[in-house]
């Protein structure tokens, strides 16, 4: 038997541009990616200006002329409109064109479904599906009839959402005790990092910034890496060496976007809580990006929103190689190209700098005879002088002020 290739699902992208929206160019380009990053071929985008989205169907009656009358010279699949739609309007415009109709939110979603590699990102993609689609299961004609599934139909599947609210609601509740419980594990685990004192680093940044680049040239390991966005859902946790026995562990995770549908704010609370507990947060930005300056703008935002605006916070301009002038809008910062022979080293070095600014000086005199006590130290302290070529000699570095006390043994020997 002969396996035929499933053909690509053809999609038309729709938006409406509104007077005051400067982002909407950027956003409409990220709509194609993320729609090609589902599967789906994209045949052609349409915009329409308006004062206000149509309350009935999102876009005025010449628009939607227009657009069934592609959809049907073309054969199209699926109509993906570049906002949040609300039931009625969803229900509205695939009555009106005969195809299935998703909103950006739900193309979102889908990725995220793709995406999910662990049994945890799994649940939490499966919770913010159904919260997303509760309120929409009542008048659903098309998208919840038609068994042919493709892109906005991944997770959950659609014969579980034709159940009743009640047989979703009791499935919602279900999913939130499972993951309440692998976050007391998580939080049990956190805890045990947090009594070692060891530094935290966090890694954020737009989606396909080159996180999970920067986490594999830091820590020598394999952690998924590809130009597509939203390569890495699942929260990582690895030990870097920074500079003689000092170390740190470092943690990606998901990549933000502008527009994050707030049920996957909510649903991957526990995956990034992982970053709201670090010391220090490297931030990632694609700088051959044209839009990096907005992408920053959005991280900012989402990290405010998250509580996490006040964690000290490096920016790492990353790309390079692709770029001949950047204008620079975070600082401190570093330009590298993760590719490039001495990124590392580079990107090591901006760290300890940073480090030094957050941990607190110190400096004292000890005995040559009695320097293998130094190890005890390698763990919490940057050292910056320790000649040993007297019988005396001095010791000066930095250590956080949590850790002081393990100077003091060291300062008791001079007394």
């Amino acid at each position: 038997m002969i396996e035929t290739k499933k053909a690509q699902e053809l999609v038309l992208l729709v938006g409406v541009e509104l007077p005051k929206d400067s982002n909407f160019t950027m956003s409409m380009l990220e709509l194609s990616r993320l729609a090609q990053t589902a599967g789906a071929k994209v045949v052609d985008s349409y915009v329409q200006k308006k004062e206000r989205y149509d309350s009935k169907t999102f876009i005025g009656s010449g628009k939607l002329l227009e657009l069934k009358e592609r959809i049907e010279a073309d054969e199209i699949d699926t109509v993906i409109v570049n906002n949040r739609l609300t039931p009625r309007q969803n229900t509205n415009l695939e009555a009106a064109l005969g195809v299935k109709v998703i909103d950006r939110m739900q193309l979102i979603l889908d990725i995220f479904a793709l995406r999910a590699r662990s049994h945890e990102g799994k649940m939490q993609v499966h919770l913010a599906q159904l919260k997303y689609m509760l309120p929409r299961l009542a008048g659903q004609g098309i998208m919840l009839s038609r068994q042919a599934g493709g892109i906005g139909s991944r997770g959950p599947g659609e014969s579980q959402l034709e159940l009743n609210r009640r047989s979703i609601r009791h499935q919602i509740y279900d999913i939130e005790q499972k993951l309440k419980t692998i976050e007391k594990n998580r939080e049990t685990v956190r805890e045990k990092r947090l009594d070692a004192q060891t530094f935290k680093i966090g890694l954020i940044g737009y989606t396909n910034a080159g996180k999970s680049t920067i986490m594999n040239l830091l820590t020598d390991n394999s952690q998924y890496e590809a130009d597509e966005l939203f390569a890495t859902l699942d929260a990582t946790t690895k030990k870097i060496s920074l500079k003689g026995g000092f170390q740190a562990t470092l943690t990606d995770t998901v990549g933000f976007i502008q527009d994050l549908p707030t049920e996957l704010i909510a649903a991957f609370k526990s995956t990034l809580e992982e970053s709201r507990h670090v010391d220090l947060l490297l931030h990632v930005i694609d700088a051959s990006d044209p839009n990096h300056s907005e992408q920053e703008d959005v991280v900012l935002s989402l990290l405010t929103e998250l509580g996490m605006d006040q964690i000290p916070r490096l920016a790492v301009y990353n790309k390079m190689d692709q770029v001949e002038r950047l204008v620079a809008t975070a600082f401190p910062n570093v330009r590298l190209s993760a590719k490039a022979s001495g990124s590392r080293q580079l990107l090591k070095n901006l760290i300890i700098d940073e480090i030094r600014h957050l941990f607190v000086p110190f400096s004292f005199t000890m005995a040559a005879k009695d320097s293998y006590k130094l190890y005890e130290l390698d763990k919490f302290v940057i050292f910056d002088q320790v000649p040993r070529e007297t019988e005396v000699f001095e010791v000066s570095g930095y250590i956080a002020q949590e850790n002081k006390w393990r100077l003091e043994a060291f300062y008791d020997q001079d007394d």
